[in-house]
C-alpha cells in the first residue's frame, strides 16, 4: 500500500479536468439483465475485466506480502474498497424506465479475482422497488467522470435472460458522443462538462441494452 493509489480516485472522479480529456482506465464488460418469472427485473449482473496497466498498479497497491499475486484476503480488501468507492457513482450502472432514471440497490458485495495479469470484478444490483417489464427499459454502464472507459466488445455482451424477457424486443445501442452533444446542446450546460458526475445525463452516453416490452 506504500504507493497508495486510492481506488476512489482511480475508478471514480480523480481529476475531472484530466478525465474529460480522455479515459485513463480501460475495461471490457459483460452485462446480464435477469428477468424473474413474474415479469419483473430481478437483477443486473456485471463483469468487468480491467486493462493490464491498471491491474498492475492495483497489484502494487494491494499485494501486502509482496508475493506478486493477490491472495484471498487481499482480493477481499480490494472488493470492499471498490464497494465503498463506487457507491457515489451508482457503480457506473444506469437504468431507466420510459426515460426516467430508476433507482438500484447497492450490491451486497463486489467480488474480485486476478487472472492473466488482469483484475476481474463481479457484482449484481437489484431494483429498489419492483420493476415490471413494461414500456421501454434501458440498462447501461458508464463512468460519469469519464475517467474509466468501459466497453462491451460485442453486442452479445449485453443480454437479457429469463422467461419474463422473452416477449420483449432487445436492442443494443452504442451512442455517438458527438451526436449526443449536438442533439442535447441546450441541456448539456457548462456545469455538465465541469462536473459530469453531478448529474444523471450519463445515461445518454452509455452503451446500453434496451428492452421494449
Amino acid at each position: 500500500m506504500k504507493h497508495a493509489l486510492p481506488i476512489l480516485t482511480a475508478l471514480a472522479v480523480s481529476l475531472p479536468g484530466m478525465a474529460l480529456a480522455h479515459p485513463h482506465i480501460f475495461a471490457e464488460a459483460r452485462m446480464e439483465v435477469i428477468a424473474a418469472d413474474g415479469g419483473t427485473v430481478a437483477e443486473v449482473r456485471n463483469v468487468w475485466r480491467f486493462d493490464e496497466m491498471f491491474s498492475s498498479s492495483v497489484l502494487l497497491d494491494f499485494d501486502k506480502n509482496t508475493n506478486l499475486k493477490l491472495d484471498e484476503d487481499e482480493l477481499a480488501e480490494l472488493g470492499e474498497v471498490m464497494h465503498t468507492s463506487l457507491a457515489d457513482f451508482d457503480y457506473f450502472t444506469t437504468v431507466s424506465v420510459d426515460g426516467q432514471s430508476a433507482a438500484m440497490q447497492k450490491p451486497d458485495a463486489i467480488h474480485v479475482s486476478y487472472e492473466d495479469n488482469q483484475i476481474l470484478v463481479f457484482f449484481a444490483v437489484k431494483p429498489e422497488k419492483p420493476m415490471p417489464l413494461k414500456g421501454k427499459l434501458a440498462f447501461g454502464i458508464y463512468d460519469p467522470s469519464m475517467y474509466t472507459a468501459i466497453d462491451f466488445p460485442t453486442d452479445k455482451d449485453l443480454v437479457a435472460q429469463g422467461k419474463g424477457a422473452d416477449a420483449c424486443k432487445h436492442q443494443v445501442v452504442r451512442p455517438d458522443p458527438d451526436e449526443i452533444i449536438s442533439q442535447n446542446s441546450e441541456t448539456l450546460t457548462e456545469a455538465f462538462f465541469d462536473d459530469p458526475s453531478g448529474n444523471d445525463m450519463s445515461k445518454l452516453f452509455a452503451t446500453r441494452l434496451e428492452l421494449t416490452c
